[in-house]
């Protein structure tokens, strides 16, 4: 049922020509990651367009939006999902999309959305921060909390990682309730989300 305000990680695979019609979200912070192919989305705010492979939008649902997401094309289309509860309640619905090239990112950390007031960055309406951590055997990733008062929430994409004195592999995932600084390690390449959030 979720950690801290993160709420929900979905790993969705679409079908051709298939998806969610039109369906109503509120005061929920959400997340787009597209891993292969291009998902089609249209909202109550007027947005209509496609969110290729390697892009992450985000929609502030606040008052209440309504949308609806469609793989249009041949072929599987398949992305992560990932919804934050809001911070402050019956805001203005806002969206956002940028082009990240995420399967091209070299080792390290990339940030790819912060609270509101983060410059040059996708922003949410709460005081988390979403990441890409990209490691091998020769550059291990190292992350310090923002906020000690907050909680870290790791998701492997691919690959396997060693943190916490836990070894996890594809679709595993960590809480930490009480991390200062993780480092995290692997033999070989992986992909992990890693989440800042309050608890």
């Amino acid at each position: 049922m979720g950690f801290g305000k993160l709420r929900v990680i979905n790993d969705d695979w679409i079908a051709p020509h298939e998806g969610f019609g039109a369906h109503q979200h509120r005061d929920m912070e959400i997340i787009t990651v597209v891993t292969k192919g291009v998902l089609t989305h249209e909202d109550s705010m007027g947005n209509h367009g496609v969110i290729p492979e390697g892009d992450v939008q985000i929609m502030s649902a606040g008052s209440g939006v309504t949308h609806s997401e469609k793989n249009d094309g041949d072929e599987p289309l398949t992305l992560f999902q990932i919804w934050i509860e809001a911070d402050e309640k019956g805001i203005t619905p806002r969206y956002g999309q940028q082009a990240m090239h995420l399967s091209s990112v070299g080792p390290g950390l990339t940030l790819l959305v912060a609270p509101l007031g983060t410059p040059d960055v996708l922003t949410i309406n709460q005081h988390a921060y979403m990441y890409l951590g990209v490691l091998d055997a020769s550059h291990p990733v190292s992350y310090v909390l923002k906020d000690p008062k907050h909680g870290m929430y790791m998701f492997v994409v691919e690959g396997s990682i060693e943190v916490a004195g836990a070894s996890l592999g594809s679709r595993d995932a960590i809480a930490i309730t009480e991390p200062s600084e993780m480092t995290i390690t692997s033999s070989t390449e992986a992909r992990v989300f890693i989440f800042e959030v309050p608890l």
